[in-house]
């Protein structure tokens, strides 16, 4: 019998290896990466960083990842059962509500800053139960990456006619938009932007036919009132 052929794994070439790298999820890339300085190389190419998945908010926070120009398809998806907690308006939610809130509210649009300063080449973005992301957020994506082919956003409370006005001005590469469950995006928003950007493929599932944030009425002053009510 022949003897068996052993080979360490920082014997085979940076491609073998990317190649290797490239089945494994964030974590093992990070542990693996911590086992010598040549695998930790392999870790920081650029090539590896084309796409990445982050299914809660907390992965955001991670060192398991690197932003780059090689970026190019993005996904924030969060199914979990503070997403309810978190779209809802801000005046109705409770003290206890607004603690659970705050301890994420600003991740995932400092993260997107991030990824506009970092990653120009981005060509995808899906965000879905992201009920903190602004429209100011989502038009400085649009602007600082140019190449931006498809925006997906799903159940994004925030998200209002101003992204799809945004999306006019500057989505000059975008063919493909879904706003799927966003509540403050508007019958009459959708109708402008289809007549701006009539080759763009647009999808807004229950979005229109959904109730708007109502913010609470002004109280009337003690002095007006009393003026009201009956003597």
């Amino acid at each position: 019998m022949w003897p068996l052929l052993t080979m360490h794994i920082t014997q085979l070439n940076r491609e073998c290896l990317l190649h290797l790298f490239s089945f494994l999820d964030k974590d093992s890339r990070k542990s693996l990466a911590r086992t010598c300085s040549q695998l930790h190389e392999v870790f920081e190419d650029p090539a590896l960083w084309s796409l990445l998945h982050f299914r809660s908010l907390t992965e955001l926070r991670k060192d398991n990842f690197l932003l780059g120009p090689a970026l190019r398809t993005l996904s924030i998806c969060w199914h979990s059962s503070r997403v309810q907690v978190c779209s809802i308006e801000d005046w109705l939610k409770s003290a206890f509500q607004r603690s659970i809130c705050s301890r994420h509210e600003r991740l995932v649009n400092d993260f997107l800053l991030q990824v506009c300063d970092r990653c120009p080449n981005l060509a995808s973005v899906t965000l879905s139960g992201c009920g903190h992301v602004t429209d100011d957020c989502l038009a400085s994506l649009l602007r600082c990456c140019p190449r931006l082919r498809a925006l997906r956003l799903e159940n994004c409370a925030r998200v209002t006619n101003r992204t799809l006005a945004a999306v006019a001005a500057d989505g000059r590469a975008l063919q493909t938009l879904h706003v799927d469950f966003c509540r403050n995006v508007s019958a009459a928003g959708l109708r402008h932007l289809r007549a701006a950007c009539p080759r763009l493929a647009l999808r807004a599932e229950h979005s229109a036919a959904m109730l708007p944030d109502q913010p609470p009425r002004p109280r009337a002053p003690a002095a007006a009132l009393g003026k009201l009510l009956p003597r």
